[in-house]
């Protein structure tokens, strides 16, 4: 068996040891408020329900392993000390994971992850429309349990009111755990499916996504895209350039069938089978490929 001792190695291996035998991790979907009101959403595997009287959360924001600053949500939190808790099913994962990229101070991760921003009833930050389930809550202490890379910072709290899609309970009132769909967090880019098992997702960019906000508007209207579809579209450093695309329309036989066809549910289904196959360049190139190409 392999033994370490915790301080003989990077933070980075340990913390990849720690996240791939912890777990599955639910997650905490957080919305919060910045110094400017503008709102800021990101997810946290770090995550549990620790008591029901009173009903506390606890979520950890860690420091960055690279540079330890720590995240907006963390600074946000101890600003306004209030915050809402989403949790996120396998409807909405692919835009959960799309609202973790490291945007700038005071870009809004609801319209980047092409969320649905919804107000509270108690506490200022918004709710995710699309989580089957959330909680509004006031924080009554943060803990720091470190100033190094990837230390923790234990937000508590309590939750001050809760709302439920009804399309998850069960006759009887409560929540139907193969209806609520939930997703938790392992290792690496594995995530589990409660009522399925493991799948992945491929982690947000280094550089920043697009995001939802910049997908053309006729692929979200067109109700061939479910939100996971254009969370991996949002999940592009940029769209395929007038070049790329040339040559993707000369080189590929069935666009160019499709193109010809003037039949535009054929290039959305073409795109959409792209998206299941994780080959999102190639779907942006069906979705914008055009016959004078």
């Amino acid at each position: 068996m392999l033994s370490i001792d915790p301080k003989e190695i990077p933070t980075a291996k340990l913390q990849g040891y720690l996240q791939g035998a912890v777990g599955p991790r639910p997650i905490a979907f957080a919305s919060t408020l910045d110094k400017n009101n503008v709102p800021n959403l990101s997810p946290f595997s770090f995550f549990n329900v620790f008591s029901a009287n009173p009903p506390v959360l606890v979520f950890s924001p860690a420091r960055r392993v690279r540079d330890t600053t720590v995240k907006h949500t963390l600074i946000n939190a101890e600003l306004n000390r209030e915050v809402v808790i989403n949790v996120v099913n396998y409807a909405i994962v692919q835009q959960a994971s799309l609202s973790s990229t490291e945007y700038d101070e005071g870009v809004n991760e609801f319209e980047k992850a092409g969320l649905t921003m919804l107000p509270s009833d108690i506490v200022k930050p918004f709710r995710v429309k699309e989580s089957p389930v959330q909680f509004e809550c006031k924080v009554n202490d943060i803990i720091a349990l470190g100033t190094g890379g990837g230390a923790g910072n234990l937000i508590i709290c309590e939750v001050v009111k809760i709302h439920v899609d009804e399309n998850v309970l069960d006759e009887n009132g409560a929540v139907d755990q193969t209806k609520i769909d939930l997703v938790a967090r392992m290792g690496g880019n594995w995530y589990s499916r409660a009522n399925q098992g493991l799948f992945e997702v491929e982690k947000p960019l280094t550089t920043l996504g697009i995001g939802v906000d910049n997908v053309p508007a006729f692929v979200k209207e067109c109700g061939f895209f479910d939100g996971n579809d254009l969370g991996k579209l949002g999940n592009v450093e940029a769209v395929p350039s007038e070049e790329e695309l040339t040559g993707f329309v000369k080189e590929d036989f069935e666009i160019k069938g499709i193109l010809s066809s003037d039949d535009e549910d054929k290039r959305y289904k073409k795109a959409k089978q792209c998206l299941d196959n994780n080959e999102v360049l190639k779907a942006w190139k069906v979705l914008l490929a055009r016959k004078d190409f």
